[in-house]
């Protein structure tokens, strides 16, 4: 089964890779890894925007790391041709836009842990930082980065 097997067997869909905000690249490749800037969360192509523990709940935020994890592996897949290039999710970078008595970060995080689980099995499980910041980029409710390794061309 393929990767995009597994997407459709979740009912998952992809979406169009975003392009950069502001001077960066969306991925870099070196050494076998891809380095993934920080992804944020679209739904209905609409940005996820929200503070944690503010405005927003656990659940919202959950679905908002889903949705940014969706757009790293749209952002591999653009990158290097295949999801079925992916060897293994080595470490997501989860920044949560949160309140300051807001605590529940890794719960949060979850969201997009599982998806990855989810998609690529054991390849999936990966090392993860979940931390609160006071504010994101457009006011955006969760922001991931990833580092993942790469099968052989």
């Amino acid at each position: 089964m393929t990767i995009d097997d597994r997407l459709a067997e979740l009912g998952l869909t992809l979406p169009a890779a975003a392009a950069p905000v502001a001077a960066y690249v969306p991925a870099v490749e070196e050494g076998g890894l891809l380095y993934l800037s920080g992804q944020l969360p679209f739904s209905n192509g609409a940005l996820m925007e929200g503070r944690l523990g503010e405005n927003r709940d656990i659940p919202f935020g959950q679905d908002a790391a889903r949705a940014c994890a969706l757009m790293i592996l749209a952002q591999v897949k653009k990158t290097v041709g295949s999801l079925d290039r992916v060897k293994r999710i080595v470490k997501l970078g989860v920044f949560v836009n949160s309140a300051g008595s807001f605590t529940d970060q890794p719960k949060v995080a979850d969201g997009a842990s599982t998806l990855m689980a989810d998609v690529f099995g054991e390849a999936g499980r990966h090392a993860r930082a979940a931390v609160g910041v006071p504010t994101l980029p457009l006011g955006a409710a969760v922001e991931i980065d990833a580092v993942i390794a790469l099968k052989d061309a």
